[in-house]
């Protein structure tokens, strides 16, 4: 027999509403003990066929429609007060397969904090019967060997997700305030005759935040040992994205630092740490080149390119699926799959949970939800060291291609300075780039074809490349507008000003350069287009190779081709000729031979040079 609140919990309704029908008669077989309707375990959920009102109904829906839980990353009041879906068979796979430590890699807001809480109300040992918040759930159907491992084990937990400071000072004291808030949780030692005078002293002054930098990095195995004498089993260390504080290492410049402290401070808690139960990390990246796990050989990486775990974080089709039935808004499938669906996790195609959840709570608006959640380091970083090769592959993904590139899963931030091509990778594991074909090498690497997974993140790829034009004082919003403006009005006169106004901006902020730079500076245009144009660079038409088309999406639009010349050191009479030529290229070439093939008779030929900072632009139709 199961309570009113464990059938509310059941059928996804309020305690409330169960009670009314225990009370009118509405379930069979319920009885009351002690003032508490007991209900039986194979009651299925009645089915109210009475004719109401717009306002009884409008009630209802309130009252028993569950909030999305946009932020919540509580396990308990998730599931309890809010639309959950169901990742308890996380806790299955990871009991059959019995890894000592595990680090899951995956982008941020795809559900790795609300995972591990799970992990932690799972198998915490707790005054409370926590066994209440799994009965409904699908862990809690596969067995009594599952169940066993309920509520039977100390746990630590922290979280990292919020340790974002500018100084290692600043960042420091925040780990030890975490600390500090984690053995408070833990205040049954102290008064355990089990711990010696020595380990009371430590945990008091982890408690009063009095301990130094030295004492904190071997925190977690004294607090481990400690639950260990206690409790008489090894405990579960859970660490939630554990990159967090390292990326602001990178970028604030004290990464030395904090690499310094993590490795320390990890060694002691997963490597050989009889101590230890089972361990469990989170974070975008894996960052074993800085040695951070150095020698733990017993540590289970689960990646994107995995298929362990592979639809244990983010939103699979059938959980959208169930989700748009649910909020009554099926028809928006199409929709939100171009703007959310597309990533690859090992072979399963994943929904971005964050976006999926804003855009149906917010009446089903399709934005860029997820990409508004914090800044966008990793574009910026790629954008500053970006090769003329890179920024052409960049601007091809943004126009929907797909591109080769090698993917090393051990990269780090700075290895962006020694290798651009890294860009990628980061990329990839940060949720910029999904994999629709990855094969392989002998190095451990991947050679894959990689291509931006949907409207979301293309759109935040535009956002950032005009950013960093506006930024560097390429292009003026001004410019910017004057080229989207004449595109839509198809003022060609107005274009070809506005253009002409890009390029000379653009060119009066940089030295001299060849030609392979003003190539990639032209390709910037791309950000600015909207989606009105397909651009493609160094094909070949005709009797050669141009060097940028831009083919129009809508026959409102006209066709553009670009020649581009460059030499030193020429004044403004020799630039214009050189202009002159350029344009007579795209004819004498017949560069415009794929337009025409196409039906296209609107085509706007520029012929453009530069010489140091300098910049013609010649024009006809």
């Amino acid at each position: 027999m199961k309570t009113c609140k464990e059938k509310a919990l059941e059928w996804g309704i309020s305690d409330r509403s169960v009670n009314n029908m225990c009370k009118t008669g509405k379930i069979p077989g319920v009885m009351k003990e002690k003032g508490v309707w007991k209900i039986p375990d194979d009651a299925s959920r009645p089915v109210d066929k009475r004719v109401t009102s717009g306002k009884y109904i409008k009630r209802e829906l309130q009252e028993e429609i569950k909030p999305l839980p946009i932020g919540i990353s509580d396990y308990v009041r998730a599931q309890s007060e809010y639309y959950y879906v169901d990742k308890t068979l996380l806790i299955k796979e990871f009991l059959d397969q019995k890894p000592l430590v595990s680090l899951f890699t995956r982008p941020r807001r795809f559900g790795k904090t609300l995972n591990m809480d799970m992990l932690r109300v799972f198998f915490e040992i707790s005054e409370e019967n926590t066994a209440k918040y799994f009965v409904d759930k699908k862990i809690w159907r596969c067995g009594a060997e599952y169940r066993a491992h309920q509520g039977k084990y100390p746990v630590i937990f922290l979280t990292f997700k919020d340790v974002k400071f500018d100084t290692w000072e600043a960042t420091l004291d925040k780990i030890r305030g975490l600390l500090q808030e984690e053995y408070g949780r833990h205040r049954e030692l102290l008064t355990s005759d089990r711990l010696v005078e020595y380990e009371k002293e430590y945990f008091l002054k982890i408690l009063n935040g009095n301990a130094g930098e030295v004492e904190l990095t071997a925190s977690l195995e004294r607090l481990s040992k400690m639950l260990c004498t206690y409790y008489n089993r090894a405990p579960i260390i859970i660490i939630d994205e554990y990159d967090t504080p390292i990326q602001e290492g990178y970028s604030k410049d004290f990464y030395e630092e904090i690499i310094g402290f993590m490795r320390n401070f990890f060694s002691g808690a997963f490597k050989d740490n009889k101590n230890l139960s089972y361990g469990f990390l989170t974070g975008i990246l894996r960052i074993a080149q800085e040695s951070i796990f150095s020698g733990l050989n017993n540590l289970t990486v689960n990646s994107v390119m995995d298929e362990e775990y592979d639809n244990y974080f983010g939103f699979t089709e059938t959980e959208v699926q169930a989700l748009l039935e649910y909020y009554k808004v099926s028809e928006k499938k199409k929709e939100l799959r171009e703007w959310y669906d597309g990533y690859l996790f090992g072979n399963e195609d994943i929904y971005n949970p964050w976006s999926v959840i804003n855009y149906i709570s917010r009446g089903c608006i399709p934005q860029a939800y997820w990409v508004n959640t914090g800044k966008n380091e990793i574009l910026e970083d790629v954008l500053k060291i970006a090769t003329d090769d890179i920024t052409e592959k960049l601007y091809s993904l943004l126009q929907g291609e797909k591109v080769v590139a090698r993917i090393d899963q051990n990269v780090v931030y700075r290895s962006i300075a020694e290798d651009p091509a890294n860009i990628y990778s980061l990329l990839l594991v940060a949720g910029y780039l999904k994999t629709p074909k990855k094969e392989l090498q002998m190095d451990g690497s991947y050679l894959c074809e990689v291509s931006i997974p949907n409207r979301e993140i293309a759109a935040v790829y535009k956002t950032e490349i005009l950013s960093h034009l506006l930024q560097i004082g390429a292009i003026t919003r001004t410019t910017a507008n004057k080229i989207a403006e004449s595109l839509f009005a198809n003022d060609h006169s107005k274009l070809q000003k506005a253009i002409g106004e890009y390029m000379d901006k653009s060119i009066s902020f940089y030295d001299a350069g060849a030609e392979g730079f003003y190539h990639g500076l032209v390709l910037g245009l791309i950000a600015l287009m909207d989606n009105q144009y397909k651009i493609t660079s160094n094909r070949e038409s005709g009797d050669g190779r141009y060097d940028i088309s831009m083919f129009p999406r809508e026959a409102r639009y006209p066709g553009i081709i670009m020649e581009l010349k460059w030499q030193k050191d020429m004044d403004i009479e020799s630039l214009d000729v050189l202009a002159d030529e350029a344009l007579d290229q795209i004819d004498d070439r017949r560069y415009d031979a794929d337009m025409k093939n196409d039906g296209m008779k609107d085509i706007l030929k520029f012929g453009i040079a530069f010489s140091g900072k300098r910049v013609s632009v010649k024009t006809n139709r």
